[in-house]
């Protein structure tokens, strides 16, 4: 009998692998992204297809730690200063979007004939938008640290928190009957949470890196690995018992360790985690689309999903408008953002329990919020095929496809322009990428081939040559981005010598602590040239000059080196002006 059991159970497994891997693939030829693929695969194997697999609500609820690990992954890339910078984003333009967004949708229920507190619960769900396919989306593209990506990441971190207080205000609406043991405890929820918040917060301070230097000198790498993963789980357990998402509590988890020496080993030992789960929490939500109540009510449903997304999304566009959003960013934002979310389940069941809903509006509402999330990727798709052309205007512009050079130059300003004279005066074959059309037309009037591309993406890197490349020069004038790619090249590409510029110490500092090789502060070499031309305009000689600037130089390195995490990278060399610093002897690093 155990055999048994134990044999169906690999079926399911085995046939779950089995979808994705021909689900997957077969939409991204087509062109309609991962997410579809897996939706798609999810609803043919279900128990409203072919009936293989049937338990969809356990796999969504195991599955839904592959979101838990993306936003661990998330936190990690966003330091605290960061994330305190975003905090007019989280919240201004978090609640107006929510504010909103909640007002008309529960006009639209209202609108279809429900009382206003069925519509209320309803449009509420409608209005935490998927975690997980939006994130997933950005991902793809590569949008995540842009600054139209960071709104999004910003509103959804807000919707994120929102779910206690809505399910507190559903417990104000159940009858009495039902709502006298809900009501009652929840100063004590409120007070759990933020005990619970406390303690992740104070873990994290105070305990985590500890641990992991104590990890680190076991030299065992599974055991870090199953550290990651406690941590993960843990935060998310914490966030949990506490009422709050699990997805925040990790990425707490992730911004209290994102300046950490370890920051780079968790997000690769979570990384092959996080992309298995969250697949298979795509595959369960496809199996959960109930077909019986979509054909049952399939008027109302069409119509529910049809009303709720247009009116969702023209609620987005509107705020994303107002808060001087450009037009393509506001529309785009719109379209990613205008499904209900895995949070809406959640919602609908706590109101199901409650008796603020029927089980047959949850049953409906439950259809709309996955048939939603099951075209996202469809209209997604769709609409960056028509707007293609709109974006920007490509004429006589390429894509990077299989380049081989040996030096890859990323960013083909000035600073680019005058550091690749070297390489190419000594026959050095360059690759060469921009992401400013106008800039890539200008060089080919000089007889240059530049590509177009992000130097953030990592498809990007991939396809213009970053594995092939002996050495790739940073020289984009964007401090963020500069960083972004710093980081993005390191973690592809970890044996290559990586030259990144700098705008200031301070962005310095932080391309060495992501592993640059060389870094050189655009400004130094030309203040050290005045400095010494100064000397010599007010009579001291050359070479007494020569010596005090060499003086100057050198203590600069030196505390420069002494910044540098007391010796942490003391293995990269870091170019400081014209001149190599060697900083002092190497000590031991911690595990990688």
């Amino acid at each position: 009998m155990a055999a048994d059991g134990n044999a169906s159970q690999l079926v399911g497994i085995v046939t779950l692998l089995g979808a994705a891997v021909i689900g997957v693939p077969l939409f991204k030829r087509l062109g309609l992204g991962a997410v579809l693929g897996y939706l798609a695969a999810g609803l043919a194997i279900g128990p409203f297809g072919m009936a293989l697999v049937t338990d969809a609500q356990t796999i969504i609820h195991v599955a839904e730690l592959g979101v838990v690990m993306f936003l661990f992954v998330i936190g990690l890339e966003m330091k605290p200063s960061h994330l305190w910078g975003l905090r007019g984003q989280i919240f201004g333009l978090g609640s107006m979007q929510v504010g909103l967004c909640a007002l008309l949708l529960t006009a639209v229920g209202m609108a279809f004939g429900f009382s206003w507190q069925v519509a209320f619960v309803s449009g509420a769900g409608f209005v935490l938008t998927s975690t997980a396919i939006v994130m997933q989306v950005l991902a793809e593209r590569g949008d995540i640290h842009a600054p139209h990506g960071q709104r999004m990441v910003s509103i959804l971190l807000f919707e994120d928190l929102l779910i206690v207080p809505l399910l507190a205000i559903v417990a104000f609406l159940a009858p009495a009957q039902a709502s006298d043991n809900a009501v009652a405890p929840l100063l004590q929820r409120a007070g759990l949470a933020l005990l619970s918040l406390a303690a992740l917060v104070g873990a994290g301070l105070w305990l985590l890196n500890p641990m992991f230097r104590l990890l680190a000198k076991s030299k065992a790498r599974e055991v870090m690995t199953a550290a990651a993963l406690l941590v993960v789980l843990g935060a998310a357990l914490l966030m949990e018992l506490g009422g709050l998402s699990m997805a925040m509590g990790a990425f707490v988890a992730g911004v209290l360790l994102s300046e950490s020496s370890f920051r780079h080993q968790l997000e690769a030992d979570i990384e092959p985690f996080r992309g298995l789960l969250l697949g298979l929490f795509f595959l369960g939500v496809g199996m959960a689309l109930n077909l019986q109540v979509v054909g049952q009510h399939w008027p109302l449903i069409v119509a529910g999903v049809l009303a709720l997304m247009a009116t969702k999304a023209a609620c987005i566009y509107l705020v994303a408008r107002l808060t001087r959003s450009p037009h393509r960013v506001a529309l785009d934002r719109a379209i990613l953002m205008a499904q209900g979310g895995e949070f809406a389940f959640v919602l609908f069941s706590e109101a199901l329990k409650l008796q603020v809903i029927s089980a047959e509006v949850h049953a409906n509402m439950t259809a709309i919020v996955v048939l939603s999330m099951a075209l996202t990727p469809l209209v997604v798709s769709m609409h960056k095929r028509w707007a293609r052309g709109d974006a920007l205007q490509l004429d006589g512009v390429e894509a990077p496809e299989d380049l081989r050079g040996t030096v890859l130059v990323i960013g083909f300003g000035r600073v680019g322009q005058i550091a690749s004279q070297g390489p190419l005066a000594r026959g050095v074959q360059l690759s060469i990428i921009d992401n400013d059309p106008d800039t890539i037309r200008a060089a080919a009037l000089y007889g240059f081939k530049v590509y177009y591309g992000d130097g953030a993406r990592p498809d990007i890197l991939r396809a213009a040559g970053a594995h092939h490349a002996q050495a790739i020069l940073v020289c984009v004038d964007d401090k963020q981005a500069a960083s972004r790619i710093v980081q993005n090249v390191r973690r592809e590409c970890p044996r290559v010598q990586l030259i990144s510029r700098a705008f200031d110490r301070e962005q310095a500092l932080e391309l060495v602590r992501s592993d640059a090789d060389h870094v050189v502060r655009e400004t130094f070499e030309s203040a050290m040239q005045m400095g010494r031309l100064t000397l010599q305009a007010i009579g001291v000689d050359d070479d007494e000059a020569s010596g005090v600037m060499d003086e100057v130089r050198r203590r600069d390195a030196e505390r420069f080196a002494l910044e540098t995490a007391g010796g942490l990278f003391a293995g990269r060399a870091l170019v400081l002006g014209n001149i190599e610093h060697i900083p002092p002897p190497q000590h031991d690093k911690p595990a990688q």
